[in-house]
């Protein structure tokens, strides 16, 4: 019977190892084991600061937790052809000062698959190096928290990494949501990104899509700076709001298409500088302080199709007037109440141009507080008085602005009605001119 009690003992001692034996075994496990082998991780905490440098994959389960010291990345992914799923990562190294930029997850090779990761108290979420066509999906980054932005890294950082897909996954509280340096032909879908400081912070990098991804309050949406031939599409900016704070900031970008995206109750929907040869067509451009801003070091954009209405202030112009087009092949865009329109031949074109003046921009480009001020009478006070005085500015003319065919089909019945009112009441009175004057309108 003792015999029998040592030994269950020392199997329990082998079973459930402490917190410290299972990081080295986890370690040697790794090691020993075979290109492409599955290792399957218990419901535990495992020390982490582990390499993973063989094709191989490591799979979690509810409860698995790979937990770093604090000093370096929590896993490195060295070899191609990894996969890591199902896991809780936490405490990289959070110094900004090492000669390494530390992650959760850093990865330094191609083809590798990281999915259903739930990552806290790292310096960066997922970190990309040189290292392309990965997939990341499904990764969730809780950062520190608004209070402590520019102590920490990004969600998913990718730097000189191209061909890469980064899809649903969900970050908070980082410093940036999702950031690219120098990576080209990547794909972002359905990501959010919420209460950062830009949800994407995109610079030198080109032929990007981002599509269905929502960036919602923070500082500034989505910032693409010299960068080229983008696409972005169906993604929403939402509520990125406060000094200065945009919903997408185009900035020395060139050859982009912006299409089909909502920008929404931001403190500027879109904001472009120094660009070129942008098309904007088909978006949602609604309730925000600006609509539109744009710099006249920015010419030959094409806004086309967009429904830019419900703003207090739908575009504005600045730093003088560029070459800017308001319409494509005859097609403007549609401005709401800003601008009633009728549309008598029922073309869908209104018969009037849509010009928007306004004497704002000289406020504007001298105090940039004036942005905070947009919805105070004291605005709307200035604005009349330069009218008056004949000092607004023309800040852009759409030649062909749209109509809402819905609302102008109610107009037809009612100009068809008044036109037979009055043809009627004419021709009775012609009637009556003729009994009492006579043809020749002389009195009989």
């Amino acid at each position: 019977m003792k015999k029998f009690l040592w030994l269950l003992l020392l199997f329990s001692a082998f079973t459930f190892p402490e917190k410290g034996a299972a990081a080295e075994n986890l370690q040697a496990v790794i090691n020993s084991a075979k290109d492409g082998a599955v290792i399957k991780l218990e419901n535990k905490i495992y020390t982490g600061n582990i390499v993973i440098d063989k094709p191989l994959t490591l799979v979690g389960k509810k409860g698995t937790v790979i937990e770093g010291d604090g000093k370096g990345n929590v896993i490195s992914v060295r070899a191609p052809g990894v996969t890591v799923s199902n896991l809780d990562v936490r405490k990289s190294g959070m110094s900004r000062n090492s000669s390494e930029e530390y992650a959760a997850i850093k990865v330094y090779t191609d083809g590798n698959i990281i999915r259903n990761i739930w990552i806290t108290q790292s310096f960066h979420g997922v970190y990309l190096s040189k290292a392309h066509n990965n997939t990341i999906e499904n990764v969730r980054v809780k950062g520190l928290g608004k209070g402590e932005i520019a102590a920490q890294g990004n969600g998913l950082h990718v730097y000189y990494s191209n061909g890469n897909l980064l899809k649903n996954n969900y970050i908070e509280g980082t410093r940036d949501g999702m950031f690219f340096d120098y990576a080209n032909d990547n794909k972002a879908i359905g990501n959010e990104i919420t209460k950062t400081r830009y949800g994407l912070h995109y610079m030198y990098s080109d032929r990007n899509e981002f599509k269905n991804n929502i960036f919602t309050f923070n500082t500034g949406g989505a910032a693409i700076m010299h960068s080229s031939q983008l696409k972005l599409a169906n993604n929403q900016f939402i509520f990125n709001y406060g000094h200065r704070s945009f919903g997408l900031l185009v900035l020395s970008a060139n050859e982009n298409k912006i299409e089909n995206n909502t920008f929404y109750m931001n403190q500027r929907g879109l904001y472009i500088d120094q660009s070129t040869d942008n098309l904007i067509r088909s978006n949602r451009i609604s309730q925000n302080q600006i609509g539109i801003e744009l710099w006249a070091s920015s010419n030959e954009q094409v806004f086309t199709e967009n429904t830019i209405e419900e703003n207090t202030i739908p575009a504005v112009a600045l730093g003088g007037k560029g070459r800017n087009n308001w319409s494509k092949e005859g097609t403007g865009n549609y401005w709401g109440s800003t601008f009633p329109l009728l549309d008598l031949d029922q073309d869908g074109v209104g018969d009037s141009t849509a010009a928007y003046k306004s004497s704002l921009y000289e406020l504007i480009e001298e105090q940039e507080l004036v942005y905070l001020f947009l919805k105070s009478p004291a605005i709307k006070i200035y604005e009349k008085l330069n009218r008056l005085l004949d000092q607004e500015k023309v800040m852009f003319e759409d030649q062909y602005p749209l109509v809402d065919g819905r609302k102008q089909k109610s107009y037809l019945p009612f100009l068809i009605v008044t036109a037979v009112l009055i043809t009627a009441i004419f021709a009775k009175r012609r009637k009556l001119l003729c009994i009492l004057f006579g043809r020749n309108g002389r009195k009989i």
